[in-house]
């Protein structure tokens, strides 16, 4: 065995681990027998909103896994209503418990049979886990009882038939039915789905993004590719006051104030008292949106002077107006402006905060900075997720990789390098990461979240966000927001097929998976583009986009079969799922059907598992060829 110095240095820590050949044997065993289970199921999600509600419903029924796995097993044993009851069981089984009990279902002959058909669909979506990855899954305080029964075999004098019995017996003996059923249904919704994606956009419109951010933090598998929303309430909690001004104009707009005062802390009074005091409307909400408005044009100026990298200078548009006219010329065209009273405008120096400006958004910051609530998500956001990810050979981002009007990648000059495709993503996404932290904080990077909000050329936004003309401008015209080219070439087939080569993905299955563009399915648009090759999830999550996106939502589903795309209808609410088992009806698509089954050796982590055991087989020939000591 040749070996070098280094790799011995390496087995002999490995060594540690594994100290005897009979370890190293059974490890290799071990994990030689996971690369041969069906490949995990994963579920994409996109553009939330905030729309809690919806989302905790999906999240719940595993975008129709649930009801398709009871479907499937108890079609000839249940009736329809029947297997609505269990699927509404197992997705809200605290608040269905508690209707049996006012309805007096709650017989023992009730709980024997809901608990017998709530192991049944634990045991076979238990089927292409190891036993003890499910048993990690497992509820702490039942782990020991579910095991048992998820396990139990049929033998000649049904030993394990009694003994399956006895245990449920003993559990209705105790009154401790409720607690198993809700264990139970915990257990099934972690093994219907392994793995979660959140392509983006967590945030704004929806009242509680606060509220997934919470369910997020307790999911056992998942990772987030940051949205444009996503990056706006992170360069607010980094103290970027351009993105905290564009949050508070956001809530203000969206009447959701609820996220800020009630979900992290920050109170808006002081700005409210200015605005109230200085404009002339009559409505404080509308008035706070004014005077926040004004403060964000400013703040964007001061950025774009500071930053000439960005070549913004176009949005340069408050030092166009004519504040005696209330006019402003674009583009050789003069427009009207909404506003005519400009109380804190500094004529010479129009992007100039004045005092009282100055001091709420001084004060604004240190509540962005200090909410507890909000940096820890802030930070969960950042330990989980990234501005793209490739996994299991595809490619993830919410929004674009910028590209020129030929469909090349474009090339981006910052501090003096260029960058382009996935460079430039990298280069984003470090910037991003040195606003947040402490020892790499600078102007330069915290600036530089709120061009990733906003900028044509962001990967995250690529459009020109056009705040100033639809706040000051009746003239939809000036409205348009004109796109990067890579929306365009999004059905071309041979530049998807570029990027993805980009990002090292050369794999026939492989295939681009985005949000941020709504889907308008009543005009006949299709999410999957360039020959199913690119696949766009944001279908009308947010309340606001169903009237023109006609659904309430995209989510991908790619298990060991294939890959399909589920599109759902708008969600009646729990109190309807709850009293007529209304689910969120939901439509498959199939994307991709494979030949073989996907196993989990054909995936990111068995290609980990693979170099473990590629390491195993070097510790072992080192214990046996004495190149190390072993303990036996």
């Amino acid at each position: 065995m040749n070996i070098t110095d280094d790799r011995i240095k390496f087995l002999r820590l490995l060594s540690e681990k594994y100290p005897t050949s009979q370890q190293v044997c059974t490890e290799i065993i071990n994990l030689q027998a996971i690369l041969n289970l069906p490949k995990g199921t994963e579920h994409f999600m996109s553009d939330l909103h905030g729309e809690y509600e919806a989302f905790k419903h999906i999240l719940n029924n595993s975008a129709g896994v649930i009801r398709e796995k009871v479907d499937l097993i108890f079609e000839h044993i249940l009736t329809p209503k029947e297997r609505s009851n269990l699927c509404t069981l197992i997705y809200y089984p605290e608040e269905k418990l508690e209707k049996v009990r006012e309805e007096g279902r709650n017989t023992e002959e009730w709980y024997r049979f809901t608990l017998q058909r709530l192991i049944d669909l634990a045991k076979m979506l238990s089927s292409k886990y190891t036993r003890s990855k499910v048993r990690k899954a497992m509820p702490p305080e039942y782990s020991y009882i579910l095991d048992e029964l998820l396990h139990a075999q049929p033998d000649e004098d049904n030993n394990q038939l009694m003994y399956h019995n006895k245990i449920i017996d003993t559990l209705l003996s105790l009154r401790a039915g409720d607690g198993f059923i809700i264990a139970l249904s915990s257990l099934i919704k972690r093994l219907a789905v392994d793995h979660l994606h959140i392509v983006g956009d967590i945030f704004d419109r929806g009242e509680r993004p606060d509220t997934i951010l919470n369910m997020l933090m307790n999911h056992h598998s998942l990772d987030i590719e940051w949205g444009n929303h996503d990056i706006l309430w992170m360069g607010a909690a980094c103290g970027n006051q351009a993105c905290i001004a564009a949050v508070v104009r956001n809530c203000l707009s969206y009447n959701n104030m609820s996220v800020l005062e009630q979900g992290y802390g920050i109170s808006l009074r002081p700005l409210v008292l200015f605005a109230e005091k200085t404009y002339s409307e009559k409505d404080p909400t509308k008035a706070a949106k004014k005077a926040i408005s004004i403060i964000l044009f400013k703040l964007e100026g001061q950025i774009i002077r500071r930053n000439p990298d960005y070549h913004m200078e176009d949005r340069l548009l408050l030092d166009k107006v004519d504040f005696d006219t209330s006019t402003i010329e674009i583009d050789g065209k003069v427009y009207p402006l909404t506003e005519q009273n400009w109380p804190t405008i500094n004529r010479m120096d129009p992007y100039a905060l004045d005092p009282t400006e100055r001091s709420i958004m001084d004060e604004l910051e240190q509540l962005f900075r200090e909410s507890e609530q909000l940096q820890k998500h802030i930070a969960f956001l950042y330990r989980c997720g990234s501005l793209y990810k490739s996994f299991n050979g595809n490619l993830l981002f919410h929004g674009c990789v910028p590209l020129d009007a030929d469909g090349n990648l474009k090339a981006l000059h910052f501090d003096g390098r260029i960058y382009q495709g996935k460079s430039y993503m990298d280069y984003a996404d470090a910037m991003a990461r040195r606003a947040f932290f402490g020892n790499t904080r600078s102007q330069k990077s915290i600036d530089f979240m709120w061009y990733l909000w906003c900028s044509y050329n962001s990967p995250l936004s690529g459009r020109v966000v056009k705040t100033f003309e639809r706040t000051l401008i009746e003239d939809k015209s000036t409205w348009k927001e004109p796109q990067n080219p890579y929306y365009d070439y999004q059905s071309s087939e041979s530049v998807c097929r570029m990027l993805l080569r980009e990002f090292g993905l050369y794999s026939e299955n492989s295939r681009i998976i985005n949000g941020h563009t709504p889907i308008h399915v009543k005009q006949g648009e299709n999410p999957l583009k360039a020959n199913g090759r690119l696949i766009v999830i944001d279908g009308g999550f947010c309340k606001a986009y169903q009237k023109t996106t006609g659904i309430a939502g995209y989510t991908l589903i790619y298990n060991s079969h294939g890959m399909r795309l589920k599109s759902h209808q708008p969600f009646s609410g729990m109190e309807a799922a709850l009293e007529d088992n209304q689910d969120i009806d939901s439509e498959s698509q199939q994307v991709a059907t494979f030949s073989h089954r996907m196993m989990v050796a054909d995936t990111d982590p068995g290609l980990k598992l693979k170099e473990q055991i590629a390491d195993l087989e070097d510790l072992l020939a080192a214990y046996r060829e004495g190149l190390l000591p072993t303990n036996a």
